[in-house]
């Protein structure tokens, strides 16, 4: 029979399809199984219109067979098939859809859920054979063809024969060695291996509705003979069967009251490789503009690679129940990297790979959506069970902060009632909104401190002062936290206050007065400190905000210490210094100390040196010359 040739660009556009379009060749058995589940969905969908057909559900399958001799995999169904000139339009046309067409047909069919809609799905099959066979026969029809490819040189088609309806698609795969093999190893060895094929199957059409089966080997244990010693050695019978290697209904598709708790946890476990149970799980399916199926997960604990450049955020994309993409980032956004789990909507707009959105309108109605929803679910376990919250937040918190912080603080208002911070009073971790409507009424600013432990903020000098005047300070631990704070700004109409900072005052009126006055008698002594200290400081002053500590260091610029410190940690850029002012404490006995050693400049300066040095260790910074200080205390006891 003569050789046709295809009817669109020919070879140029063929070997775009089959080179071009598809990420990776594995690929193919994904698209030969959802045409498969095509020609199923066709036949089952006439006959709820048709009584006549009386095909059940229960009857419809989908096979593969492998022949490791022959170099052949065969994939079979027993759908609604092709005549002769559906065989000739549907594969004879490059990018010809007869799903696509079927939709049509139908005024949409919007209750229809056709997988295919593109029609190259189909010459995916040349990335890993040289040779392609299909045998079809229509439902209803007494004649069956057969059309054969090549490639682009053209496709004869010819009648044959083929007991009852459907479709078997007989790929000849390649010979290693016969072109560059797919990156990272594979061969094309690994399609006639079964074991491989299930675990594509698993991958990428573990949800098609039909099951998908295939011969497998096992190995058994034989009987053992009535005389046989209860010693002795078991032996074993290879066993075929033909096994189903689809689970066809997903989780996420069932009703959550089917589902029990130890459900949802084998599921996670098993699909994302964690020992561990989620701390909790979100179940949802929305319709409106975009009607989709979501389960989520949220971890227990931060992944070992989760701030590495290794980790890889998203979610599961399946298009109904088939995988188009294994992470896809865009559902996610960021500050929610750690969620894992599945979405699937029939209402993506895809492009002829699959493996792209063709636009992006419906992805990002979908991610907005899991955005509040997790969020929401965030909210009810901080409001419902305080204590697996705190557990979550110890390991998921500080992506929170970053979450306020990115995009010049796009997302804080989004974000902040969800932080929570040690609180000083209430010794426990409360949130914002906690610690606003404790404040007096009085009071119209947050204090807050930071540094590397509860334990070394607690024993600030200014610490100590916010406590004694009754005033409650939220203590930050991580390294992001300034940042996140600062971008805040205020909460509530509250301004966030370091108490590390020049800003941070509790003294009344007639206090601030007579420090004041204090300062102005001691203006030449704090002077003669500040020569002394030179540029480590910027200034030095007298306080009433330490407590029963002597001396402190707060910020005396923009750059806090704790940015100073987080800023050069940083392995690249430059180091940065913050601007520092010596504190003294009005009310300590160190004041008359100082006053004794005013006449004597050399003593005074020891004493300088030592306060400096001692206000350096209380702030978390390393002293700037260990060997100086050790020898001026030795000298002054």
């Amino acid at each position: 029979m003569a050789k046709r040739q295809f009817k669109a660009e020919s070879k140029k556009l063929l070997e775009m399809m089959i080179n071009s379009i598809y990420t990776h060749k594995e690929i193919f058995l994904r698209e030969l199984i959802s045409n498969a589940s095509d020609a199923i969905d066709k036949l089952y969908y006439k006959g709820l219109s048709d009584q006549t057909i009386g095909i059940q559900r229960s009857d419809y399958s989908i096979r593969l067979d492998v022949d490791t001799d022959a170099r052949t995999l065969t994939i079979s169904d027993n759908g609604i098939g092709m005549t002769k000139e559906e065989l000739e339009k549907n594969l004879g046309t490059i990018a010809k859809s007869g799903s696509m067409e079927f939709k049509n047909e139908n005024n949409g069919a919007e209750d229809v859920d056709i997988i295919g809609q593109f029609g190259v799905g189909f010459y995916s099959a040349f990335m890993v054979s040289d040779k392609v066979t299909v045998v079809s026969r229509a439902f209803g029809s007494d004649e069956a063809y057969v059309w054969e490819s090549k490639g682009a040189d053209g496709y004869t088609i010819k009648e044959t024969e083929k007991d009852g309806h459907g479709t078997t698609i007989t790929l000849h795969i390649r010979e290693d060695g016969t072109e560059e093999t797919e990156e990272g190893g594979e061969s094309y060895d690994d399609y006639l291996n079964k074991y491989k094929l299930a675990a594509l199957v698993k991958k990428y059409s573990d949800y098609i509705a039909y099951p998908i089966r295939m011969e497998m080997t096992r190995s058994v244990p034989k009987a053992k003979a009535p005389d046989a010693p209860d010693d002795a050695p078991t032996e074993y019978e290879q066993v075929t069967e033909l096994r189903t290697l689809n689970s066809m209904v997903p989780i996420w598709r069932k009703n959550k009251n089917e589902l029990t708790d130890e459900d949802y946890n084998n599921y996670y476990k098993e699909r994302f490789f964690d020992f561990a149970d989620p701390i909790d799980v979100i179940h949802t399916r929305a319709e409106g503009q975009v009607v989709y199926d979501a389960l989520l997960f949220i971890p227990s604990k931060v992944p070992m690679n989760y701030y590495s450049k290794e980790y890889e955020k998203g979610l599961a994309l399946y298009s109904n129940g088939v995988m188009i993409m294994e992470k896809c980032p865009d559902l996610l956004p960021e500050y929610f990297s750690f969620v894992r789990g599945v979405v699937d909507s029939e209402d993506l707009s895809l492009n002829i790979s699959r493996e792209m959105l063709q636009h992006d309108r419906q992805l990002k109605i979908i991610a907005k959506n899991i955005d509040k929803k997790i969020k929401s679910q965030l909210e009810k376990l901080l409001k419902e069970d305080r204590e697996k919250y705190e557990a979550f937040f110890k390991e998921f918190g500080m992506q929170l902060k970053f979450g306020v912080y990115e995009g010049y603080g796009i997302h804080k208002e989004h974000l902040q009632d969800l932080l929570i911070y040690y609180s000083s009073s209430e010794e426990k971790p409360v949130t914002l909104r906690e610690y606003v409507d404790r404040m007096d009424p009085e009071q119209d600013k947050i204090y807050y401190a930071c540094g590397d432990s509860i334990q070394q903020i607690d024993a600030l000098p200014q610490a100590d002062g916010a406590k004694k005047k009754g005033y409650e300070v939220l203590y930050m631990t991580d390294e992001v936290d300034e940042f996140a704070v600062r971008m805040m700004g205020e909460y509530d109409g509250k301004r966030f206050v370091n108490i590390s900072s020049a800003e941070f005052e509790l003294y009344s009126e007639d206090e601030k007065e007579d420090l004041e006055k204090k300062n102005a008698d001691m203006s030449e002594i704090l002077a003669k400190i500040k020569d002394t200290l030179g540029e480590s400081v910027q200034e030095v002053r007298l306080t009433g905000s330490l407590g029963d500590y002597p001396v402190s260091l707060t910020s005396a610029g923009e750059l806090s210490i704790e940015m100073e410190k987080a800023i050069n940690a940083m392995p690249v850029g430059e180091k940065v210094k913050a601007q520092l002012a010596l504190e003294i404490n009005a009310n300590h006995e160190i004041v008359d100390k100082l006053k004794a050693a005013a006449e004597d400049e050399e003593k005074l300066g020891k004493y300088a040196k030592i306060l400096y040095f001692q206000a350096r260790l209380v702030a978390g910074l390393p002293a700037e010359d260990p060997a100086e200080m050790s020898n001026l205390i030795c000298e002054l006891m």
